[in-house]
């Protein structure tokens, strides 16, 4: 079976990562891997044509809230190509869930008018609890509502502590806490040839405690 048709995404990022290991990682095994993987997407993307016009839709919403504003709609079109080109980590299902739709939206705050209020971090944590508990709840758990989370928290709260944390010890140490859990993940999982895992909850501990501080400090900041 080719690798832009198998449905599990583990077994298919496995696949792939092993024949980019197998090529001594060579600029044309680069090219190669990233080809592929890129054929699966927009392949996995065109057999779940509800899940792609649930995407297209929330992603309208969210650029029609995002007008005239900045970073507005080249965040939320960067949201959906992203979102679009990661529907096989779906697996089995043909459409995303209200989870997923909560957590994308998190991932778009920069882009609307609550994202230059001083109470976008505290709404952002509100969301990123309700998305998982309502995940839990529905059964709709998912390997793309587990990427969708982890980069709606890696792109919030990076913009979030760039734009508006005036401290540099406080940026240094969220960036920190947030990039060391991946960065030890993928360096473990990568060189074997194997889809990174994610990072243990112990690990994102640190990250969290720099969520609620960041969230915080822009609450009380006038």
């Amino acid at each position: 079976m080719r690798v832009a048709d198998l449905t599990d995404s583990r077994a298919a990022t496995d696949a792939l990562l092993k024949l980019l290991k197998r090529g001594r990682w060579t600029p044309r095994a680069v090219a190669h891997f990233l080809w592929s993987s890129g054929d699966r997407s927009v392949r996995q993307a065109a057999r779940r044509p509800q899940a792609l016009v649930q995407i297209t839709a929330l992603h309208g919403v969210l650029a029609g809230l995002a007008r005239k504003r900045r970073p507005g709609p080249r965040w939320v079109a960067a949201s959906w190509a992203l979102s679009v080109l990661h529907l096989g980590l779906l697996e089995e299902r043909d459409r995303i869930s209200a989870a997923d739709a909560l957590t994308l939206a998190r991932g778009n705050l920069p882009a609307t008018a609550l994202g230059s209020t001083r109470w976008v971090g505290v709404a952002a944590i509100a969301l990123d609890v309700a998305d998982g508990r309502l995940a839990r709840h529905q059964h709709t758990a998912s390997p793309f509502g587990d990427y969708a989370d982890s980069f709606a928290d890696a792109a919030f709260w990076t913009w979030l502590t760039l734009r508006h944390e005036p401290s540099r010890a406080v940026r240094a140490a969220a960036i920190t806490a947030w990039a060391l859990p991946i960065a030890t993940v993928t360096a473990i999982g990568i060189p074997r040839g194997t889809m990174p895992e994610r990072p243990r909850p112990t690990l994102l501990r640190p990250a969290a405690a720099m969520q609620a501080i960041v969230a915080m400090r822009r609450l009380l900041r006038h």
